[in-house]
């Protein structure tokens, strides 16, 4: 099967509400269509998760950060010019998303992904996607397709083929979170 095909496939699954195992340019990942408030809800349930932890986000391009966010703090936009190992940021005023996705201190994460597949998959799909670590809530995240729990795997609706994308970082990404408009802290390196 190629990147194509796959895209394809769980693409499909995603736009039903479905759930997927996918790599992401970091670590593996459980993911779902971010705008869709029932596939989130099975993604807390399938990783055991408290409701209060939050989850982040993938999109393809740094400019529809704006569908997301109200004020984007200035410093963002040459933070993510800056980094060079996968990112995520933490963002407050969040609009346009389902409420059992955004922090309870109204804030979310949104990572401008640099994997061809889940680039192609954002874009087929047209909507965000949910990227949370693929294990069981309290377990250590998968840096490797072998290191998923089979629980994990048993329980979601599609499984990317391993073969296809490789994770290119094998560690979960930096967190940097804004605290105005000029000045962040990072939360994890």
């Amino acid at each position: 099967m190629d990147i194509n095909q796959e895209v394809i496939n769980a693409c499909s699954v995603l736009a039903k509400g479905g759930t997927i195992l996918y790599p992401t340019d970091s670590i593996w990942g459980l993911g779902c269509d971010a705008s869709n408030q029932a596939a989130v809800n099975k993604i807390i349930q399938i990783k055991k998760r408290s409701i209060e932890k939050s989850m982040l986000i993938l999109i393809d391009k740094a400019e529809k950060i704006e569908k997301y966010v109200n004020n984007i703090p200035v410093i963002a936009w040459d933070l993510m010019k800056e980094t060079s190992r996968p990112t995520t940021f933490i963002y407050y005023n969040v609009k346009n998303l389902p409420k059992n996705l955004i922090a309870s201190d109204g804030s979310i994460g949104i990572r401008v992904t640099k994997s061809d597949f889940c680039q192609r998959l954002i874009r087929l799909l047209g909507n965000p996607i949910v990227s949370t670590s693929a294990n069981l809530s309290g377990f250590a995240p998968a840096l490797i397709f072998n290191d998923i729990q089979k629980e994990i795997i048993s329980q979601v609706d599609y499984v990317v083929d391993p073969n296809i994308a490789v994770v290119t970082d094998s560690k979960p990404s930096t967190i940097i979170r804004f605290k105005d408009d000029y000045s962040f802290e990072i939360l994890r390196d």
